[in-house]
């Protein structure tokens, strides 16, 4: 079981200015004393629905995508890995958190929320199948960046019979609508520098899928990612390897591959541990194991959501809201680590999986509870 996606609320303000928390970049400690990770600056703000655990079963449209016009593909070269002149990551001046921080100066977890997860940058999520807005949403994050000279993290979720029907469910309505979607999608990327987690469980929670549909969604995948590649060749375009307790990196990198994931022309590697709990070196080995046994070109590399696996997952195996965990590493490009580009803050801390609140809304005991922890 994994918990898939963060949940994000209605994305519809524009990328501004920072709030009063400031840059976000600064590595002084932790509000418990702890020495604080280096992290990049800028924080995030979702865009509407879901979390998630993986579930049942659905059916999904077996045919794959009809072709279509593919954007230019006038690529330029890949973007070298140099993470010390990488810019800082963006933080999004919207979220629930901030929201909720703003609304209650008074309340005596607001400091600690606001130093250890609102003043973090944290993906933008966008899980509307919203077509005919999706290009001027995505805009808004990106020119916001651009604007400050940073990366932004976004969350494409919009996979049709996402989450096999679980709590997360939703998405297209079909793989052609999700094509459609795509397109709309990388038409808002820009021309800067933009970290793209393209559909969390998509690859490694297909067992819900039989064989012709499971096949159509992973054409469709590596559809999507050379349409967002040759849109922005500056854009990394990550791919789903799940979590370092769920499929064997052989098995997950025989899926990857299919989806596209082992190419140039629509990858820049893998990303696993969304919305999950396991420890940062647990993912880095795993990541490796999933990229050796993947192949394609040497460039590729792994990000892994570190905003709550500071105390790793419960032996018991829950992942929905569980007790006794802690936000982890600090988003930032300088992972120190061969292969591992980025730690990121994919789950914004404090979004409940649906038992310490309502799927993806905000709880502030479970934030408190997480910082800390």
């Amino acid at each position: 079981m994994v918990a898939a996606a963060s949940v994000v609320v209605a994305l519809g303000a524009t990328a501004g200015t920072l709030t009063a928390f400031g840059d976000a970049g600064d590595d002084g400690p932790r509000a418990d004393g702890r020495p604080r990770p280096e992290a990049s600056a800028s924080l995030v703000v979702p865009a509407s629905a879901p979390p998630s655990s993986a579930s049942a079963s659905a059916s999904a449209t077996a045919s794959a995508p009809a072709a279509r016009p593919k954007p230019s593909p006038g690529r330029t070269a890949r973007v070298p890995r140099a993470v010390t002149g990488s810019p800082g990551l963006y933080r999004h001046p919207d979220s629930q958190v901030l929201d909720w921080v703003r609304d209650n100066p008074a309340d005596p977890r607001t400091a600690l929320i606001a130093s250890e997860i609102a003043s973090r940058p944290a993906a933008v999520w966008f899980t509307e199948y919203d077509p005919a807005t999706v290009t001027s949403r995505v805009r808004a994050v990106t020119s916001g960046a651009a604007a400050q000279g940073r990366v932004p993290v976004l969350v494409a979720y919009a996979i049709p019979d996402r989450d096999c029907g679980g709590a997360s469910e939703g998405g297209a309505p079909d793989l052609d609508a999700y094509a459609d979607w795509i397109d709309a999608f990388a038409a808002g990327l820009g021309a800067g520098e933009a970290v793209v987690v393209l559909e969390p469980d998509s690859v490694a929670q297909t067992d819900c899928l039989d064989g012709a549909a499971r096949a159509a969604r992973l054409a469709a995948l590596a559809r999507a990612g050379r349409v967002l590649k040759a849109a922005n060749p500056r854009a990394r375009v990550y791919y789903d390897a799940g979590h370092s307790a769920w499929n064997t990196p052989a098995a997950q990198a025989a899926l990857l591959r299919q989806a596209g994931a082992a190419s140039a022309a629509s990858s820049d590697g893998i990303f696993s541990n969304v919305s999950n709990f396991h420890r940062t070196a647990d993912e880095v080995a795993y990541d490796r194991r999933v990229l050796d046994a993947l192949g394609g070109p040497p460039g590729l590399g792994a990000v892994i959501d570190t905003s709550r696996n500071g105390n790793g997952a419960p032996a018991d195996g829950e992942w929905c809201d569980p007790d006794g965990r802690s936000i982890g590493s600090a988003p930032t490009f300088r992972t120190g680590q061969d292969r591992i580009d980025a730690y990121l803050w994919v789950k914004l801390p404090g979004e409940s999986d649906g038992c310490k609140g309502a799927a993806g809304e905000f709880s502030p005991s479970y934030a408190y509870e997480l910082a800390s922890s």
